[in-house]
């Protein structure tokens, strides 16, 4: 059976695929030449807050192993 009024699948505008390397470089993101890069030691204003930090991490991930 068919019908005259059915409902159509929209038609989506199709993106542009970019490359990873290429929405980089549009962005100005520059590889991590050092792990120091990573390094931000003022992340966090005191050494209380890191602990509480650590403590939710620990629980939120205790949290799904059952």
């Amino acid at each position: 059976m068919t019908s005259s009024n059915a409902e159509r699948v929209p038609e989506w505008p199709t993106a542009e695929h970019v490359p990873a390397e290429e929405l980089a470089r549009r962005q100005g993101i520059r590889p991590i030449a050092s792990v120091d890069d990573l390094a931000r030691p003022d992340l966090f204003e005191s050494d209380d807050e890191l602990d509480d930090f650590l403590a939710d991490l620990y629980t939120s991930r205790r949290a799904g192993a059952v």
